[in-house]
């Protein structure tokens, strides 16, 4: 094992040293790589024998992949598998420090699994979940002890993406919220650590990056790969919104939209879009469906069909740029508005959580804060829609003549 390999095992006395893992499909296993790869000694339950197989086959090949590529050695590959255990009885988790459960986004059956782990685990054994909507308080009051519960919300893939977002819900005691970031900062993860509400930081800062795109695209201003060369030339995203979205699944988006657009009582901002409802519907998901905004062969490779994106009209392009990242702009300053999250963390969670090129209030710094309100005001004259009102931050800012960061 290299001197590097060895500095990635943390000491764990003083935090966590048995996990939990309630879930094997990718992002349970995800997670189960991370801990188990920190030198944490790693449970990872499921109720089928058969997901467990496949978890475990699934590991194999990447960490042989890692091999292969000079990541890590054979030695290091035997440690890390050594570290996890498959079993499919909830009560084999008994003997863990921190448990994180990464099933089913439904409300009714994470609180039935945690009020029946809580029976098997001692009573300081934290107890969190990796949802990525649902409200870690409702989560909580499933439990005799809802002062353990918090929101651990990894991002897929887990082993690669660096971002983790912590959430405390308002039952979370501060020991289990200091024991959790400490944990996850060992396991060589950003922190982000967010107020419980709908989305956390990503999950509702990110929902103009795909309607705001859907919007552009239902008013026939552009198609899918126009608006998605659009955001990668102009604005430099790896991805665009269409290939994002058929990259995520767009019954899985679309869900996370709806989701949260309920728990914000139907605040327009977060209106869903009848494209995507449509394409969900059809069954056109994406990748894992061989269609969704794109056509995709048997190996999840695009089929091209269009040549809008070499025919790219660089005004229309700009526009549509900028039309879409002052939209995520405003959700990012208006989520410091309301103190979901600090400036750093909600930067910090857009670049290491889904790779944008910048972080969204360094972006508006850039830009300046003038451009800004303007551009948000431009939209709401033309449209007079709430969807497109300023946040109240950014015209307090530019009052002030103040910026984010510096």
């Amino acid at each position: 094992m290299s001197e590097n390999q060895k500095s990635n095992i943390v000491n764990l006395q003083s935090t966590i040293k048995f996990v939990g893992i309630i879930g094997s499909g990718t992002m349970g296993s995800g997670i189960a790589q991370v801990a188990a790869t920190a030198g944490c000694k790693v449970k990872l339950y499921d109720t089928y024998q058969s997901a467990l197989d496949k978890a475990k086959a699934a590991l194999e090949k990447i960490l042989a992949r890692l091999v292969e590529k000079g990541r890590i050695d054979a030695t290091e590959k035997s440690r890390i598998q050594s570290n996890i255990s498959y079993v499919d009885k909830l009560k084999d988790l008994s003997d863990s420090n921190l448990t994180i459960e990464a099933i089913v986004e439904s409300l009714e059956v994470k609180k039935k699994v945690f009020s029946e782990l809580e029976s098997y685990v001692s009573t300081d054994c934290i107890i969190a979940s990796n949802t990525s909507s649902l409200s870690i308080a409702s989560i909580a009051s499933s439990l005799q002890k809802p002062e353990r519960c918090i929101g651990i919300h990894f991002f897929n893939p887990a082993p690669l993406m660096k971002l983790v977002e912590v959430i405390p819900a308002i039952q979370t005691s501060k020991e289990v919220l200091e024991k959790s970031i400490q944990t996850i900062s060992d396991w060589k993860k950003t922190v982000a650590v967010a107020k419980d509400t709908p989305g956390f930081i990503v999950n509702r800062v990110a929902r103009p990056f795909y309607g705001e795109a859907l919007r552009i695209y239902e008013e026939g201003i552009a198609d899918f790969a126009m608006i998605d060369a659009a955001m990668k030339e102009a604005g430099g995203f790896r991805m665009g919104p269409f290939e994002l979205m058929d990259f995520i699944g767009n019954d899985v988006n679309y869900t996370v939209t709806e989701t949260v657009f309920t728990a914000f009582y139907f605040d327009p901002r977060y209106k869903p879009a009848f494209t995507q409802k449509r394409f969900a519907e059809a069954g056109y998901l994406g990748r894992k469906s061989g269609k969704g905004y794109y056509d995709y062969d048997e190996n999840g490779k695009r089929v091209i069909q269009s040549d809008s994106e070499e025919s790219q009209d660089e005004k229309l392009s700009q526009q549509i740029f900028n039309r879409i990242l002052i939209m995520l702009i405003n959700e990012a300053a208006d989520a410091l508005f309301l103190n979901i999250a600090s400036a750093k963390d909600i930067d910090n969670a857009m670049t290491k959580g889904v790779n944008y090129p910048k972080g969204l209030l360094a972006w508006a710094d850039e830009k300046g804060i003038d451009w800004c309100v303007d551009k948000m005001d431009e939209l709401y004259n033309e449209y007079h829609e709430d969807r497109y009102r300023c946040s109240p931050l950014l015209r307090r800012m530019n009052k002030g003549n103040k910026t984010f960061f510096n």
